[in-house]
């Protein structure tokens, strides 16, 4: 029998809780174990329901969602933390993931990224919808001439996120520097190397610099 993921929402607005619910519960390894509509106990709430997944809205009364991530951070994270927000500040987003967020997501994305955070945070891996990681991706890159800010490869191999990691390694930036710069660890970022150079059927750093060459991601 296939454990099901355990998750508790968070979010003062219900209409969100019940959209989200029945979201979710399209999936049959997801299980809706609590909800929570204001930030004052949640702490205890997700010990008591023993959840694997927390989807916190930032925005919560009595203590806002840092406020629970710092009790959190300060206590021992009890489950896994995917942040709902109505903003994309970068601010905002290191601060959430310096606390110990795994995710997050913008309101506008989460009908549709939602499903996928889950899986993916519930496997160990950092997740950010498609606009917050173009952003961060962006921000970090822009002064970097030897970016070519032509469109990404539509039929590529590679996913969004892999051709942003092999983008970065063409630029010569360190494993620990990616790290650092789009918030993941260096464990994310070397399980994409590895894939990358698994789907590219390459060995080294140069097979992945031509394959970024050819593709226009970088300048030769």
């Amino acid at each position: 029998m296939i454990q099901k993921i355990r998750i508790h929402l968070a979010d003062d607005h219900l209409v969100l809780i019940d959209g989200l619910t029945n979201l979710l519960s399209t999936v049959s390894d997801f299980e809706i174990v609590g909800s929570s509509s204001n930030g004052l106990n949640i702490f205890d709430e997700v010990v008591t329901n023993n959840a694997d997944i927390l989807v916190l809205d930032l925005s919560m009364p009595e203590k806002d969602g840092v406020e629970v991530l710092k009790e959190f951070n300060k206590k021992g994270y009890p489950c896994k933390v995917i942040i709902l927000s109505s903003y994309d500040d970068l601010k905002i987003i290191k601060e959430v993931m310096k606390l110990g967020a795994s995710g997050y997501l913008t309101k506008k994305c989460a009908g549709e990224n939602i499903i996928e955070a889950i899986e993916v945070v519930n496997q160990g891996e950092e997740y950010f919808c498609t606009s917050v990681r173009e952003k961060i991706f962006n921000t970090f890159t822009e002064n970097n001439p030897k970016l070519n800010k032509s469109v990404f490869p539509i039929n590529s191999i590679l996913t969004g996120r892999e051709l942003e990691i092999i983008t970065l390694i063409s630029l010569e930036y360190s494993g620990k520097e990616i790290s650092e710069q789009l918030f993941i660890s260096t464990n994310t970022v070397e399980t994409h190397r590895k894939n990358i150079m698994k789907k590219l059927q390459t060995k080294n750093t140069i097979g992945l610099v031509k394959y970024a060459i050819k593709n226009n991601l970088i300048k030769s």
